[in-house]
């Protein structure tokens, strides 16, 4: 386990100080994640995504998913079973409940989640704002576009 110290990060990302936080919690969070339940991540297109998670033996009902700034959250939460009487000579199956975190990049938003299977899909797309899009801007004949003038305003003299 390897520890880095990312506090010049800090003195250089002036206005980015959230980027550097990312950086940190990423990597202080590689060190303690947990294996289960398997993941994919596929990028479709330019800004289309699609997350797959392996989740065998989970209904609908049993399964949360909240997206809240930019943190996109599975939960599973399984009922235990109080069958008594079956006796187990090897259990490998899962039946357990899980909490996965991902964190979204800015303007990216679930569309959609389906179970089919054992797999769960949740499919994503980034959506910038027309704001934040870019704009060509065409060169035309300053003579016939409005221009404002200034003048210089004038002190009055004091009487």
């Amino acid at each position: 386990m390897r520890n880095y110290d990312l506090s010049p990060l800090y003195r250089s990302f002036v206005g980015l100080d959230r980027m550097a936080n990312l950086i940190d919690a990423a990597s202080q969070q590689a060190d303690r994640t947990n294996a289960y339940p398997p993941y994919n991540v596929v990028q479709l297109g330019e800004d289309d995504y699609r997350i797959d998670l392996a989740i065998a033996g989970f209904s609908d009902d049993e399964i949360d998913i909240e997206s809240h700034q930019n943190v996109l959250t599975v939960k599973g939460h399984k009922a235990p079973t109080s069958n008594d009487e079956t006796h187990y000579l090897h259990r490998g199956i899962a039946e357990r409940g899980f909490e996965r975190r991902f964190q979204l990049a800015d303007h990216v938003i679930v569309t959609g989640a389906a179970l089919n299977h054992g797999l769960l899909t949740l499919t994503l797309r980034r959506e910038l704002p027309e704001a934040l899009k870019p704009r060509k801007i065409e060169i035309g004949d300053i003579s016939k576009q409005n221009v404002i003038k200034s003048t210089p305003s004038r002190k009055r003299k004091a009487a």
